[in-house]
């Protein structure tokens, strides 16, 4: 039974099913996430390990070398990536996509597991983690505070304010960054160690074996049982100052005969300002199933509490990545209700028929509503992905109805009544709404099963589109001729052709009979078009977004000191705070995270390296120039900054390019790279190029004379234990705690600064041998060389990253420029190249897409076939796909926008708009010559008279719903503006050529089936 027919007769339920639909949209919407990425869970796992002190030679020997080849061994490893510096060794370990992460953390948690025992025992526990796209932080905070210490305020943040975050739901972790950590220091004085022949180490143990609570067993007293402790904590400095300290040879000593031990704080590595300002601050990382928007609003909730309880502590905020998120919520439902606007002018332009027109309008609400519904059943969130989707469909979702009420105001016009206009008109086009429905789908829906990392993230694009466009087709079949069949009123008038429509029918007749002039003309401007503009479109992953926020990075040479970083980071910040559009800066020394990349190392905190997080005046304060101006005029500016490396730009953003290069010799790969990089700073236009391949800072090497240490009963350990403590303190693990009523605060024996600064007076400190202490420097020389700062491994090779700040231009462009390079074209043996970040993903994107694309045009001829069953007709409807790609890169071209993301996705949705206008011809051309007998020149011309207007009417309701997009209304529209323009410029050329190619095509293709038939006969009569 037709469903229009039946809903017609009986209205009430197809009421009540969207009254039910729209109550479950809207309380859908309601309690749905609002974020900016959807949560995807990747199948990459980190591996840290960590040995206080060690260098990164040492590690890469001892550990990160045995960890790659026994997690090599797991089945479905893609890549591993190891970085390591000093103390840490940090391997990536990622699988190929179809791998669950369960599966991936349990195969790596045993391969490590296999391999401990060979693994240096002082080394901590290896920890495993998976790779969570969630863990940056989304919200950073200064607090200030002018009757609290520095020490005090540290602790307020540790302590008060990360209890009361944590308590949120939705937030998974609290960081402090800058600050002071309170520590017992126990600073030794040499003079008097070298007078009683005691080391570092020796008074660091005794400390640790002596200052614990431990277990004493059981007593059974009184005929009841009591747990025994040993408590030998002293509880303040003065207690631990006054301890008696056992010497090697039976003598004792008070520890502050010997050191100078202070209740303060651990050596300052990291700093926060605000604005040029000293402050403690604190960064918010969600967990992955938070919404970005309910933690910023709970957060900031909390901390205007803790604000009234503690009224002299100020709380500023100094970085948030949730604004965008809202303004690009915010700027996308806008977006929606203008297209949906200029979707109802243009449908009450054609159709000049109030009623009409709000029978057409009903359709767009009440397709979005019951997919909210449906993607929050599904997980689905309010992010960048799914609001794009939506926007991308928005001109889409009153088709299906713009084609229904055309259909029923034609029956209206030859005077029949709404009834019996409503039920046959519904009928006529039934088969054609169906069909491109069900071609849309088949175009959106394969996106949603791309391969990669990208593919992940357009799960829930091709899904949301899908169902929309599913729901469009429901109510254009329920709803839409049930309310036409009682709401709008017989015509007066009948409907006459408009001049437009008369010169589409002429220009449509003289192609038929033109048809070899129409065909060349067609392939002249396809081929003109691809060939001559094609390869002039720049080419890229995605476009640079123009929000108000950027980040310089700075990073000191090897070896500098934390004051080093401070005074030029003081410099850096003077030249950023001149420009007119800075609003303020967020800066933070040896640690903080906000703004930037998962894929960032995370060792210890790194004194040498410092971040400006910049907020910026709003897109729209800005007379025109956009953030990568700003970006580069500062580049531009911090180059005076001497002897530092710079990054403009947030270093998870999409304005770099990167490669690698491999290899096993790590002599020939620096001599290479130094050369490779000399060559790229040549390439015209390009920011910066960075590599890792000239960091080398100075080492303090110690080598033992084997023989007189043998002599003197020295072992190396000894040595190098002596020295460690001496120096940076021993292990944490093994340090001695004071117990507070709250915490512990480690105890740390080490030489005095001044000490530590003086590598004779080190070359003299006593090591413990068989016949007693022995000087240092009778069993080992001490010297200063230069050594490697950090080693990066890739698939097991040593590697080198290269980065270039793209300054704008194309990624396409400096891909090629950078293989063309001599010293890219002529590689030494051994030495390879992989691309990494953005290149290696444009690659990724391109591929994803074909496939997706290819897939979408093999589900559309299936559906064409299964709905006209016939195989050679949707040959003709599938003609229409090439005619819309002309325009698109014409349109592209004249923009001056480049062929990536957004674009390949303005090509998929062509692929079903250009399908559907094919289809809307010829299937009435088809049941013209079946049902009505008509000629085939009379059919298509027919076809072209009855199609033109509902097509030319979906055109511009498309149109008209991207077109703020495309004009770069509202919301940043760096991103959503290469798509609009892309669609409406295929639009254009697929609505002009469907309606006059498309005929001509037809009749090729009948040509060839009458042929067929023709050789089909003459074999059976043989």
């Amino acid at each position: 039974m037709n469903v229009s027919s039946w809903s017609i007769n009986n209205p009430i339920p197809a009421i009540l099913l969207f009254m039910l639909l729209t109550i479950i949209g809207l309380g859908a919407f309601n309690s749905m996430k609002i974020q900016s990425m959807p949560d995807v869970e990747l199948p990459i796992v980190t591996v840290t390990a960590t040995l206080q002190g060690a260098a990164p030679s040492q590690i890469e020997t001892d550990i990160a070398r045995k960890l790659e080849n026994t997690i090599a061994s797991v089945q479905d490893v893609k890549h591993i990536s190891t970085t390591i510096q000093d103390g840490v060794a940090t391997l990536v370990i990622e699988f190929r996509i179809e791998k669950s992460i369960q599966d991936a953390m349990d195969d790596v948690r045993d391969a490590v597991a296999r391999i401990r025992s060979d693994l240096p025992a002082a080394m901590n526990e290896p920890i495993i983690a998976k790779l969570d796209l969630a863990g940056m932080p989304v919200l950073a905070y200064a607090v200030h505070a002018s009757k609290m210490d520095e020490q005090a305020l540290s602790w307020f943040v540790d302590n008060d304010i990360a209890k009361t975050l944590l308590n949120i739901k939705g937030v998974g972790s609290v960081s402090r960054v800058g600050g002071v950590t309170r520590q017992i220091n126990v600073e030794l004085l040499p003079e008097r160690l070298l007078a009683l022949q005691i080391s570092a180490a020796d008074i660091s143990r005794q400390l640790k074996m002596t200052q614990q609570e431990a277990s004493a067993g059981r007593a059974d007293i009184g005929q009841l049982e009591q747990r025994a402790r040993t408590l030998a904590t002293v509880r303040n400095v003065d207690e631990l100052a006054n301890m008696n300290m056992l010497l090697s040879d039976g003598r004792q000593v008070r520890l502050n005969q010997i050191a100078t031990v202070s209740d303060a704080t651990a050596e300052q590595r990291s700093a926060a300002f605000l604005d040029g300002k000293p402050v403690v601050a604190f960064e918010v990382v969600r967990t992955k199933d938070g919404s970005d928007v309910e933690i910023m609003h709970a957060v900031r909730e909390q901390l205007a509490e803790l604000h009234q309880k503690h009224p002299d502590i100020v709380i500023s905020e100094a970085f948030n990545s949730v604004d965008p998120t809202v303004e690009n919520y915010e700027g996308s439902m806008s977006l929606l209700y203008e297209g949906a606007f200029l979707a109802i002018i243009v449908v009450w332009i054609f159709l000049r028929n109030w009623r009409a027109t709000f029978v057409a309008t009903v359709a767009l609400p009440l397709s979005i509503i019951p997919t909210f519904a449906a993607m929050y059943l599904m997980g689905f969130s309010l992010n960048t992905v799914t609001l794009l989707s939506l926007s991308l469909v928005v001109g889409i979702l009153v088709d299906d109805a713009i084609v229904e009420i055309e259909n029923i105001m034609r029956h209206l016009s030859m005077g029949k009544t709404p009834m019996q206009a409503a039920r046959e008109a519904a009928d006529e086009i039934g088969l054609a709404v169906i069909a491109t429905t069900f071609t849309l789908i088949a175009v959106f829906l394969p996106t949603a099963f791309m391969p990669g990392i990208v593919g992940r993230f357009f799960i829930q694009f091709g899904w949301t589109a899908a169902i929309a466009v599913f729901f469009s087709l429901v109510v254009a079949r329920l709803l839409t001729p049930m309310m036409a069949a009682y709401m709008l009123k017989p015509l007066a008038h009948a409907h006459r052709q408009a001049g437009w429509e008369r010169g589409f029918s002429r220009a449509a007749s003289w192609a038929m009979k033109n048809r070899l002039k129409t065909v060349m003309v067609t392939m002249l401007f396809f081929f003109g078009v691809l060939l001559g503009l094609g390869p002039l479109l720049p080419t890229g992953f995605t476009t640079p977004d123009d929000l108000s926020q950027t980040q310089v990075s700075i990073t000191l040479p090897p070896g500098s000191r934390f004051e080093q970083t401070l005074a030029l980071t003081k410099q850096a910040e003077a030249i950023v705070r001149a420009h007119p559009q800075v609003r303020t800066i967020y800066t933070t020394i040896g640690g903080g995270s906000a703004g930037g990349n998962l894929g960032d190392d995370q060792g210890e905190a790194d004194p040498r390296q410092a971040t400006l997080t910049i907020n910026l005046s709003p897109r729209g304060e800005r007379s025109g120039i956009s953030k990568q101006q700003i970006e580069a005029q500062l580049r531009e500016q911090l180059d005076v900054l001497p002897g530092a490396r710079l990054k403009v730009a947030f270093d998870g953003s999409t304005e770099k390019y990167q490669i690698a290069l491999t290899g096993d010799d790590s002599d020939a790969l620096i001599t290479h790279a130094r050369k490779v990089v000399s060559e790229m700073r040549r390439i015209p236009g390009i920011g910066h190029v960075t590599s890792n391949a000239s960091l080398v800072r100075s080492e303090v090497i110690i080598r033992p004379d084997f023989a007189r240490a043998a002599d003197l009963g020295v072992t190396t350990e000894a040595i190098a234990d002596t020295l460690r403590v001496a120096t940076i303190g021993d292990y944490d693990q093994a340090l001695a705690k004071l117990n507070l009523d709250q915490r512990q605060i480690p105890i740390v024996v080490k030489l005095e600064e001044k000490a530590r600064q003086n590598l004779a007076l080190l070359s003299r400190l006593t090591v413990p041998g068989a016949q007693g202490p022995v000087m240092l420097a009778n069993v080992a020389t001490v010297t200063m060389v230069d050594g490697i700062d950090q080693i990066k491994r890739y698939d097991r090779r040593r590697t080198i990253d290269i980065e270039i700040e793209l300054n704008g231009v194309p990624l396409g462009d400096v891909n090629e420029r950078v293989y063309n390079l001599p010293s890219m074209q002529q590689l030494p043996p051994g030495i390879y190249t992989s691309q990494m970040g953005d290149a290696e993903l444009m690659v990724e994107l391109m591929s994803g897409f074909a496939i997706a694309m290819g897939t979408g045009v093999l589900c559309i001829f299936i559906v064409l076939v299964l709905l006209f069953k016939d195989f050679m007709q949707p040959v003709t409807i599938l003609a229409a796909l090439i005619l819309s790609v002309p325009g698109a890169i014409l349109s592209l071209f004249l923009a001056q926008k480049s062929f990536s993301m957004p674009a390949m996705l303005g090509l998929i949705m062509l692929m079903g708009v250009a399908t559907k206008n094919s289809i809307l011809l010829v299937e009435y051309a088809i049941k013209a010559r079946a049902e009505m007998g008509m000629a085939r020149f009379e059919a298509l011309v027919d076809a072209g008279k009855k199609r033109a207007r509902p097509i030319v009417m979906t055109t511009f309701a498309m149109g008209g719903g991207m077109l703020p997009i495309a004009l770069g209304l509202g919301v940043d529209p760096s991103f959503r503006s290469p798509m609009a323009i892309a669609v409406i410029g295929g639009l254009i050329t697929s609505t002009f050529l469907s309606l006059i190619v498309i005929p001509v095509i037809f009749t090729y293709i009948d040509d060839l089936r009458l042929w067929g038939l023709r050789q089909v006969d003459r074999l059976r009569h043989r």
